[in-house]
C-alpha cells in the first residue's frame, strides 16, 4: 500500500490554557475538532511545549500557522494575520523555557536545530483583554471578546488553509479584511514594546 501523503501545512495552537486569554490557541485547536480542516493539514496543540514545536517546523511542512494571542493594540478580540521575518540561522538560539511558549525564541530554535528551510510561518493573532505573566495565579478561562473569536478564529482558519494548500506563498485574507496586518511585519507579535514580559 502507498503511505499516505505527508502533510504540507501545520496549523499550531500555542499558549497556557492556565493563564486566561493565553490560551486562545489550544481553545481554537479544540473548537476545529467538530469542524476538521482539509486533507494535507496536520492540527495540534501545542500548548507551552516550545521544543516539540521546533522539532515539529522542521518536518518537511510548506506553511505553518501559529495560532496565539497577541497584544497590537487593536481591541480585545480582534483576529489579525501577521507574517514574521524568519529568523538568522546563524543567530544564537535560547531554549525555549520549560513552561512558557515564546514563538520568536521557538523559531529561532528550529532554525538553530534544522540544516534546511523553515515552512513559511504565519501567526493568527487575538488581541487579548486578560493579560497575565507566568508568575502570577492560574487563571483559566477566556474573557468574553477573546471567547467569541474562537468562532471567527476557526472560520478564518477555513478560509486561509485551502488558499495556502493551493498557492503556499499567498497571502491568505481574514474574513475580515480591515484586520489584516501588513506583511511581513518586522518580528513575531511578543517582541513589541513591553509584550515580552507576557511570557
Amino acid at each position: 500500500m502507498t503511505p499516505p501523503p505527508r502533510p504540507r501545512l501545520l496549523v499550531a495552537g500555542v499558549g497556557n490554557i492556565f493563564l486566561a486569554d493565553d490560551a486562545f490557541g489550544p481553545e481554537v485547536i479544540q473548537a476545529l475538532g467538530p469542524r476538521p480542516l482539509p486533507p494535507g493539514v496536520r492540527v495540534r496543540d501545542f500548548g507551552i511545549r516550545g521544543l516539540d514545536l521546533a522539532y515539529e517546523l522542521l518536518d518537511g511542512y510548506d506553511t505553518a500557522v501559529l495560532v496565539d494571542a497577541a497584544p497590537r493594540g487593536h481591541e480585545p478580540g480582534t483576529l489579525s494575520l501577521i507574517e514574521p521575518e524568519p529568523p538568522d540561522p546563524t543567530g544564537a538560539a535560547a531554549p525555549p523555557e520549560a513552561h512558557g511558549m515564546d514563538p520568536a525564541r521557538v523559531l529561532a530554535l528550529a532554525a538553530h536545530l534544522g540544516d534546511g528551510p523553515l515552512p513559511r510561518v504565519l501567526v493568527l493573532a487575538c488581541e487579548p483583554r486578560v493579560r497575565l505573566r507566568g508568575d502570577e495565579d492560574i487563571v483559566p478561562g477566556l474573557s468574553a471578546p477573546v471567547r467569541a473569536a474562537v468562532a471567527h478564529a476557526v472560520e478564518a482558519l477555513h478560509t486561509m488553509v485551502p488558499v495556502l494548500l493551493a498557492d503556499p506563498a499567498a497571502t491568505p485574507p481574514l474574513v475580515r479584511p480591515e484586520e489584516n496586518a501588513p506583511a511581513p511585519t518586522a518580528a513575531l507579535p511578543h517582541l513589541a514594546a513591553g509584550a515580552a514580559e507576557d511570557r
